[in-house]
């Protein structure tokens, strides 16, 4: 898997690569605004994910999630360590957290 410096250019790098659909965390699944598209975890899969740490501010630490669905949807979720914890259920942040720990 690639390492990238930064954040912007692992995201400029997926998004080249097809990746190029925003996702953000609702209670029980990803949800794509531009599509008006839910996927439950049963729906995606987790390709890549590229975690970033600040050494000066730990609250500036994110990973990155590149995601494919079944449908051949595939897009980006940005998650600020934990930030989403609280807004989604188990299904939904015991994928995301089995994923997060690979890289």
């Amino acid at each position: 898997m690639k390492s990238f410096p930064t954040l912007i250019d692992a995201l400029a790098d997926v998004k080249s690569r097809g990746y190029t659909e925003d996702f953000s965390v609702e209670p029980s699944c990803l949800y794509c605004g531009d599509l008006d598209l839910r996927l439950y975890p049963e729906e995606f899969h987790i390709d890549e994910v590229y975690r970033f740490e600040e050494d000066s501010n730990p609250e500036d630490s994110a990973v990155l999630y590149a995601i494919s669905s079944s449908t051949g949807v595939k897009g980006t979720l940005v998650d600020g360590y934990g930030a989403y914890a609280e807004n989604m259920n188990f299904e939904l942040a015991k994928k995301l957290s089995t994923h997060g720990s690979q890289n």
